[in-house]
């Protein structure tokens, strides 16, 4: 060997080397940062997967519920109990669904609108099996955000899937029908098309496109939700009832909270003048300090549909405006907004969502890697904005002592292997065998390389706040983690 050859190969090494130790410090450096944030999570980090999935099924310690929350929790069975039936569960089914999640409060929130095969929602449904299964459940709901875009970088996002490691377009799309257009983009005609664009995997896309629904969809969410009941029990057996509700369910649930006269997301957020311009001022405060970047006003409260795509709001003067062009969209009253509500020009946004999700029902929700941040956050804005209104002192005191209202349950799991690949390989998709092997594995060996955190600047910066003392766990917009 050459020496000069020699030397490149040394520096090639060395390269790799200094590479995979950044890594390494990356990734300690968001589990610190994590565990900084939520203390109680510290004992996990060299325990068993399943001791933390366990941990965060757990039900919420029990207390003082306002009827206000009472109400709250009523309604978001009712509508995952419609949700149940109308995917074709039978009325049993729907009943146990309600029954578990009433006496566990714990609802995945954290994959976005996938397909199952997915690793990304595959190992976090593995995750949440490992809580569930450990507490005795036979049911599991999750909340899947549809407000997303088809595609969100290069071949990436719910339009995208990747079969035997090649890129497929799910529905067949154009770059121009994908990029800009949204999960709840629609009434269209969506179908599962499953096109590889490169050689290679067009006889395994062909395998999975069988087992798929063939009929044409109005939305791509409604493809994808339905596509999953099929795939579930194919790929997780039948041990538990699966549900997956979406931003369309959680529109209805939001119409019936302002559809009755006495709901407290009426009587206060639309109706009490003062409570909503302090939410937004709120969040226009916490964006100005030193938390900001990890909760800011994309929209007020609704996005707004037009043309597939999917459009930010403003409240302005009691009206909610298109900031493009000025114009009225709805009033910020119950009887502008429900109507848009059901012919879905108008979409909850997520701090709304939470509200009649979690917030209000007092339902741990489960998320990452942005969310374990962020809703605490949301929920110091709720919590303050309620005291400047003067209004909800039983809510108010209620949020302050809640027992672990969210945490950390999305990638909790990465796996380099090929959950689709498995799937087409095995008829019962081999759940069972990962299920053990991954509930057994230490949480901070299981989390592999916390890829979508150490290549997130927003976590790295968090290191280093948390690090300078320019932000601590004490601060007053931590009080509600």
């Amino acid at each position: 060997m050459g020496e000069g050859l020699y030397w490149q190969l040394e520096e090639r090494a060395g390269r790799e080397v200094d590479k995979v130790t950044e890594e390494v410090d990356a990734k300690w450096a968001v589990l610190e940062t994590v565990e900084a944030l939520y203390p109680w999570m510290r004992p996990f980090r060299s325990r068993p997967v399943r001791d933390y999935a366990f941990r965060l099924f757990e039900a919420p310690a029990s207390g003082f519920i306002p009827e206000v929350r009472r109400k709250a929790l009523d309604k978001l069975l009712g509508v995952i109990r419609k949700a149940a039936l109308r995917c074709g569960l039978s009325a049993d089914a729907a009943a146990d669904i309600c029954r578990d999640l009433e006496r566990r409060r714990v609802l995945q929130t954290g994959p976005h609108l996938l397909l199952l095969v997915e690793p990304e929602a595959y190992y976090t449904h593995i995750f949440s099996i490992l809580g569930l299964g450990a507490h005795g459940c036979s049911t599991y709901v999750s909340y899947a955000v549809s407000t997303v875009s088809l595609v969100e970088r290069s071949r990436k996002g719910p339009g995208w899937l990747a079969v035997d490691g090649k890129p497929v377009n799910i529905f067949g799309l154009s770059r121009s029908q994908l990029v800009g257009y949204n999960l709840l983009s629609g009434p269209g005609s969506y179908r599962f098309e499953l096109v590889p664009v490169e050689p290679g995997a067009q006889a395994e896309a062909a395998q999975l496109r069988d087992l798929l629904p063939s009929i044409e969809f109005q939305r791509p969410a409604h493809a994808i939700k339905a596509a999953n009941q099929v795939l579930w029990p194919k790929l997780f057996g039948s041990r538990f009832a699966f549900l997956q509700i979406d931003d369309e369910d959680i529109s209805d649930l939001v119409a019936d909270h302002l559809s009755d006269a006495g709901s407290w997301l009426r009587t206060c957020l639309l109706e009490e003048p003062t409570l909503a311009p302090n939410i937004l001022a709120q969040l226009d405060r916490l964006a100005a300090g030193p938390w900001s970047g990890w909760l800011t006003r994309s929209t007020d409260f609704f996005w707004f549909y037009h043309s597939g795509k999917r459009l930010p709001l403003r409240l302005a003067a009691g009206d909610l405006i298109d900031p493009s062009n000025g114009r009225k969209v709805a009033r910020f009253t119950a009887s502008d907004i429900v109507p848009r509500l059901a012919d879905r020009t108008l979409i909850p946004n997520f701090l709304t969502a939470m509200l009649v999700v979690s917030i209000l029902p007092r339902v741990r929700v489960l998320g990452g890697s942005h969310q374990p941040v962020f809703y605490p956050l949301m929920r110091h804005v709720v919590h303050r904005a309620l005291g400047a209104a003067g209004i909800a002192s039983d809510l108010r005191q209620a949020l302050a002592t809640d027992d672990v209202s969210g945490a950390w349950g999305h990638r909790v799991i990465e796996c380099a292997d090929d959950p689709c690949k498995r799937f087409l390989t095995s008829p019962t998709g081999g759940a069972d065998v990962v299920v053990e092997r991954l509930g057994a594995t230490p949480l901070a060996e299981a989390c592999g390389s916390l890829t979508s955190f150490v290549t997130d600047p927003s976590w790295l910066d968090l290191h280093r706040r948390l690090g300078q003392g320019m932000i601590t766990a004490a601060d007053d917009e931590w009080a509600l983690s």
